[in-house]
């Protein structure tokens, strides 16, 4: 049988890659973006709890009554804005489920979505399998600063969507208030919906504000605002996000959403929701994840390594230029095999593999495990 790939140009991820080169040569992983230590016990104990009581049968589809009440909660409390939990918040299978679903709700054949380059490796995918085309505004190292000329000057009127990631996976960076200023006026009185993707929310440093879609009024009447709830507590596997829109937003959404997953897995959804009764678990993040990458940068000071220090996200970017020429690819699969460091490097997210000689690592990991890698790379 024969038959024609929807997706002919998508391969192998660079995360399977660098993570099954890591596991074959016993390196350090550094590369997939997931801690290397437990999540609170508190939490486990209570989504045991609430298995034990009784929530192991369907949630309602826009999830959990008490934790979409929690995120509103959250989201007044953060940003002093408001998003109605009846019909405003819906609780997705990790924030890459509500990513689909948004692009898959309101993308159709011709329809373009502006993607910010390097990007995240689900946006386009989506795009594609719906008939859309991707068009790009290349960020270029070392600041990955956003050209809003262009971006004003790339918006058509087939322009459909733009994807905003904010803190940035993969380059740490984050948007200022002036730059969500900037999106906020070149969307003004147009159709284009804004698809901004916040999973790395309460990850910012030195005393940065997380500039969120909702804080906004123009942009937030427009926007899906995407979370994460698996990055936020340490347990990535649970696959567990939220998406908040406007209701007239919303009402689309949900008409896809019930067809997709229906509902998640209940009994997260209670635990999640009285562990947020105690907003420590989350407002203690910023904090907890600048130690470490202080920690990491200051282990690599003395290094051939180039850095400017990640602004948010458990990333950290490392210019390599001052070591060797060889493209990023051939650079870190090199350093895993022969250093037994994995990293990721940038140009497979960037249009036409753009080498920038810079490789991201994930410093969300144990003291250890930052100090054993620190004392290779500067070796190297």
């Amino acid at each position: 049988m024969q038959h024609v790939s929807k997706l002919p140009n998508v391969e192998t991820t660079i995360f399977s890659i660098m993570s099954k080169l890591s596991n074959e040569h016993d390196a350090i992983n550094l590369s997939q973006g997931f801690p290397n230590f437990k999540s609170d016990q508190a939490l486990t104990d209570l989504v045991s709890k609430a298995m034990n009581s009784g929530y192991n049968h369907y949630a309602p589809m826009a999830g959990n009554m008490e934790l979409r009440e929690a995120i509103a909660n959250k989201i007044d409390m953060l940003y002093g804005s408001k998003y109605h939990p009846e019909d405003e918040i819906t609780v997705t299978a990790g924030a890459t489920q509500a990513i689909f679903t948004i692009i898959n709700t309101y993308i159709g054949r011709g329809d373009e979505v502006i993607v910010f380059k390097p990007a995240y490796d689900s946006y386009e995918p989506a795009i594609v399998l719906n008939g859309g085309k991707a068009v790009h505004v290349q960020l270029h190292a070392p600041t990955f600063k956003t050209n809003w000329d262009e971006v004003s000057a790339k918006i058509t009127p087939r322009t459909k969507m733009i994807i905003v990631n904010t803190p940035h996976n993969p380059t740490g960076t984050i948007f200022t208030k002036e730059d969500m200023l900037q999106l906020d006026k070149i969307t003004k009185d147009t159709d284009i919906i804004v698809l901004s993707d916040e999973v790395y929310e309460h990850m910012i440093f030195d005393d940065e504000k997380h500039q969120s879609a909702c804080l906004f009024p123009g942009l937030k009447a427009r926007s899906f605002v995407v979370a994460s709830f698996c990055k936020t507590f340490h347990n990535t596997g649970w696959r567990i996000g939220y998406c908040c829109a406007p209701r007239g937003l919303m009402k689309e959404y949900m008409k896809v959403h019930q067809f997709n997953v229906f509902c998640i897995h209940h009994p997260t959804q209670k635990g999640i929701a009285d562990y947020m009764l105690n907003p420590d678990n989350y407002l203690k993040l910023p904090a907890f994840y600048q130690k470490k990458r202080d920690l990491f940068l200051d282990l690599i000071k003395d290094s051939r390594f180039n850095f400017i220090p990640s602004k948010g996200t458990y990333f950290q970017v490392l210019d390599y230029s001052d070591i060797t020429e060889e493209h990023d690819v051939d650079f870190a699969k090199r350093l895993t095999i022969d250093s037994r460091v994995a990293s990721i490097p940038l140009s497979v997210f960037n249009s036409d593999n753009l080498d920038n000689k810079v490789l991201r690592f994930c410093f969300a990991k144990t003291d250890a495990t930052l100090k054993a890698a620190a004392e290779i790379l500067n070796r190297i």
